[in-house]
């Protein structure tokens, strides 16, 4: 039972440092049900591959406490020494578990930077088929590349097994990568080894907490995790909670916001700057990413040459106030048509936004950790691809004309960062180098002669 994990960012061997495992040793361990070894095949600056080896020993698998008992050869002679399940979970978490945790004492700055990785698994059970396999990993920003292991190559007729070999490659950090792993192998497999019980929903919530809720298969994963459907509904109840907390958190920190910045009725132009841009680009089929609570929809809705239009929020409350902020319950037949709501994040790919003409991300990107920006760009510009994108953030130089705002302070209790206007043009060319898209910035707002608008936009054509 094999997986390898390769990092192709210079330098490379930093990997090392991350997993807590030496690249010029050899570390194993007792997993209870065998032996595992952690070594490195290859460990350059250019690339560099941690493999995990487990070593199933059948009887001892068989024997091992809270196993469920059956008749026959099955617990002795079956798959589970060479197809990746939740054995092999197991076997990176106890291998693993430091930088799993987030932890690196010696280059703590590597934590959490996302890195060009590779993750190949010889022999995965993919219960359900490729299908599958894809639901579970595209959505994370992972090329997947599956290739069908035969029955038997000799009599072909047998039909097609579980079983592929996998590529996943990605640009994440290495704590990400393992949690993934973590929780979806046991998923892929549908078929634990120990006896499931209320400690499992912790597990899911301890790895899988700030991004199962909002993957587009959160009912899947959990029902498959879990097993039983008793616990899957507790821990998709208890998946949401944060985002309740996070919902009141959020509208008191845009309240906050709004009093900053209600003397210049800076919403009402930024949602008039990004209503004229999409009906200068021709409007037709528009996506706003990050909707909230409708307001620029309710806009969108409203221009002829807008077609459909789809909003989405990782907010099932914000959500729920542009349901009735749109009054979607009372529109006529044809009028809803051209409306949809949609829960998402924006760090998923998500086939839903994509073949849209232009996509609007009105003070959102600042909301999203620095270190996941990447996965967004190629998110949006990657994947969903719109002809065009309309995204306005705030001008930190700014800042300083405010006055009930700290020097160094923050506009939103919930914002990341702020960019000034250089850090947001350096951000758009990064976006022009790696996709493609030609862009515009202008300002909204008054002008201050050394900070500038309070508000920046940038029109982002393909």
């Amino acid at each position: 039972m094999l997986v390898s994990l390769t990092s192709t960012t210079p330098d490379a061997t930093d990997l090392g440092f991350l997993l807590h495992k030496h690249p010029d040793r050899v570390r194993s361990v007792d997993v209870g049900f065998g032996q595992a070894h952690v070594f490195y095949p290859e460990a350059t600056a250019q690339r560099c591959t941690a493999t995990l080896f487990v070593e199933v020993d059948p009887v001892a698998l068989a024997r091992g406490r809270n196993r469920p008992q059956s008749a026959g050869l099955e617990p002795y002679v079956n798959d589970r020494p060479y197809a990746a399940s939740s054995m092999l979970s197991v076997a990176l978490a106890r291998l693993f578990r430091t930088a799993m945790s987030g932890t690196c004492d010696a280059r703590p700055e590597l934590v959490e930077q996302s890195l060009d990785l590779e993750v190949d698994l010889p022999v995965v059970p993919v219960r359900g088929g490729e299908h599958v396999l894809r639901r579970l990993f595209e959505p994370l920003g992972y090329a997947v590349e599956a290739v069908p292991i035969a029955l038997d190559a000799q009599f072909t007729s047998w039909g097609a097994s579980p079983y592929f070999a996998v590529r996943l490659s990605g640009r994440h950090t290495v704590r990400r990568a393992l949690e993934h792993l973590y929780v979806l192998l046991p998923v892929l497999d549908d078929r634990k080894h120990y006896w499931i019980g209320q400690e499992e929903i912790d597990k899911l919530l301890r790895r899988g907490g700030d991004w199962v809720g909002s993957h587009p298969e959160a009912k899947m994963i959990s029902r498959r995790y879990l097993r039983f459907g008793g616990f899957a509904r507790e821990a998709l109840s208890r998946l949401a909670e944060p985002d309740e907390h996070g919902d009141a958190a959020v509208e008191h920190h845009d309240g906050l916001e709004q009093t900053l910045e209600r003397p210049l009725k800076l919403s009402e132009q930024r949602l008039d700057a990004v209503t004229e841009a999409v009906r200068a680009l021709g409007g037709g089929r528009v996506v706003d990413l990050g909707c909230g609570e409708g307001r620029l929809l309710e806009r969108l809705v409203a221009e002829p040459a807008v077609t459909d239009v789809l909003g989405i929020d990782v907010s099932i409350a914000a959500l729920q106030r542009a349901q009735r902020r749109l009054g979607l319950d009372e529109l006529s037949e044809r009028r809803r048509e051209r409306i949809a709501l949609q829960q998402g994040a924006l760090t998923y790919a998500d086939p839903s936004v994509c073949g849209f003409d232009v996509a609007t991300m009105v003070e959102v990107i600042e909301h999203v950790d620095a270190e996941r920006l990447d996965v967004l760009a190629e998110v949006v510009f990657g994947h969903a691809a719109p002809t065009a994108v309309v995204l306005t953030t705030p001008n930190r130089e700014y800042n300083a004309n405010f006055e009930h705002l700290s020097p160094n302070g923050l506009r939103h209790g919930d914002h990341r960062f702020e960019w000034n206007r250089e850090e947001f043009a350096e951000w758009a060319g990064g976006i022009l180098d790696q996709f493609g898209y030609r862009f515009e910035i202008s300002g909204i707002g008054p002008q201050d002669p050394v900070c500038g608008t309070p508000t920046q936009m940038a029109i982002f054509r393909r």
